[in-house]
Parts: C-alpha cells; structure tokens; sequence
C-alpha cells in the first residue's frame, strides 16, 4: 500500500496525476531508504523510514523550506511527507547530480555566504527540534551563542556519550572554559545547512551546487565551514567562493575544532569505535591552544 498512497499525496499536493511507473532504489544515507520514482513526465526522490520517524521528515521539509526562503543556495524542494501503515516517507524534488567542476564550487561558496547573510532570527536554534544523523538535536533557542553551544551542541552530545560508557576526563573543564573561548567573537544568528560535508553537497548536471540533508537552525556560520574541512575537505574553490562574499573571521582556524568536536561526539554516539579517542584529542587541543 506504501506506494499508492504516497502517489495519491503527491498528485493531491502538485494538482497533477502522479502514479509511479518506475522506481529505482537509489543512496538515501545509512539512515533511510532512497528511492527515485517517476512516470512519464515527472521524477521525485523519495525517502522512507520507519514510521516512528516521521517527525525527523518533517524538521527536514521545514529545513529546507527555511533555505528555499534565502533566495540563495539550491535546495531540493520538498513536495510532502507523510506516514502510511508501515513507513514514514518524504517526497523531495528530484536533481539529477553529478561532479562539478572549479566554477561550480566557487558558486558554491559565494551561495552558501549569501545563505549565511541572509538571516532573519535574533536567537540561536531554530523552532522544533530535528536530528543530526539519527541523533536527537536540540535546538531551544537562545539569545548567547556560547550559553547555546555548550548546552544543547557539545553538553547534550556529552550526556548521550556518557550513557554509551565514553570517558572523556576534560569534559566539565571544556565546557566552562567556551565563554571564554568565545569571548572575542561577535557572533550574528546566520541560517547554516549544520550537517554539511561533502556527502550532502554536489552539483547538477548543469553545474548548479546543491546542498540537502540538513540539519537546520541559526547558528554561527562557522560551524558549515568547519565541517566542510572534517572529512576531507571541500575544493579550493568553495572557501575561495565563500571569502569572496563573506571573508572568515580573525580565529576560525582555533574555534573550528571546537565546532567539529560537536559531529565526532555524535559519531561516538552513532558508531562508537575510535571516535572517542579523537574527541579526547581535540579536546585537549581546544585547552591547550586557549588564548
């Protein structure tokens, strides 16, 4: 019944008959299930997961309908989300992608700094909880960013590691010492994408940058940067693009271990493994290199 029903809420929702011809399984994360279905004339991308989840598919459509608003970056449009007897689904505007090239990342860059401009809160977090990954995010807002991050980034990833069994010895030092290490940054609520490494960026057939998968809220547009850098890196040209539009601030290299030690402790808390070793290291740097 899954697939009846969710062609009867996409015909509802576009006003034009949709009843799936072809489907494909295609990557939908570790997370969900991805599927690309189509008719004749029109494709969508389809996630599904259990029907418990459904709440995390809705944060997701409402994220990007946050980033469709900026007038900025591309995004897949959401069409609906929804549950039927046994799976929660989100039905996204299909992109065909593919590579990309020196141009499309330098686009990328000036495109994610005009998202970043472009904010429209006083506080930090955003209006409803969502997930980093399969994680619960919290994003209560609040008016001080260090107050923010402390509590409902690095202090709540801290108290899901802790139930894991992680031992991490300069936990409660760390996170009296981020007022301080934040003392110096001003810091204006930006819109950020807040899961971005480089499997949710890539490009259009065409050569558009595209961003999905995000884990919205307003936040410090660093934390997109940092992550850029996590995993290998974006192209030279992305930063390039970035700084052309909205130049980094004097400190970013120190303060983005301390925004990328929010996504290794949510890997120690997804995968366990070494990623908590690698926490204590950045830790332990974050201390020793404090101004």
């Amino acid at each position: 019944m899954t697939w009846t029903e969710i062609d009867a809420h996409i015909s509802q929702v576009t006003g034009e008959k949709f009843h799936t011809q072809q489907r494909r399984s295609v990557g939908g994360g570790c997370i969900n299930q991805g599927y690309a279905v189509s008719d004749s004339k029109l494709s969508y991308f389809v996630k599904l997961n259990q029907v418990s989840q459904v709440a995390m598919f809705e944060a997701e459509a409402l994220g990007l309908a946050e980033m469709l608003t900026t007038a900025s970056i591309r995004v897949p449009k959401p069409i609906c989300w929804g549950t039927t007897d046994n799976s929660s689904y989100i039905v996204l505007e299909w992109l065909e992608m593919a590579g990309g090239n020196t141009q499309s990342w330098e686009e990328m860059g000036h495109k994610l700094a005009m998202m970043h401009k472009a904010s429209n809160s006083q506080d930090f977090g955003w209006k409803i909880n969502n997930t980093i990954g399969s994680t619960p995010q919290i994003n209560t807002q609040t008016a001080d960013w260090a107050e923010f991050y402390a509590q409902h980034r690095l202090g709540y990833q801290f108290q899901l590691a802790r139930r894991r069994g992680g031992s991490f010895p300069q936990q409660d030092e760390l996170l009296a010492a981020i007022p301080e290490l934040l003392a110096d940054h001003q810091v204006q609520p930006s819109l950020v994408h807040g899961d971005l490494w480089g499997g949710n960026a890539g490009c259009t057939v065409s050569g558009e940058p595209v961003i999905f998968d995000p884990a919205t809220y307003f936040g410090d547009r660093e934390v997109d940067i940092a992550m850029t850098e996590l995993f290998g890196g974006f192209p030279a040209a992305f930063y390039k693009g970035y700084n052309e539009v909205f130049p980094l601030n004097a400190g970013y290299e120190q303060r983005k271990t301390l925004y990328n030690l929010y996504h290794i402790l949510n890997h120690f808390n997804l995968f366990g493994g070494g990623y908590a070793s690698q926490a204590n290291r950045m830790i332990n740097q974050v201390l020793r290199d404090r101004p």
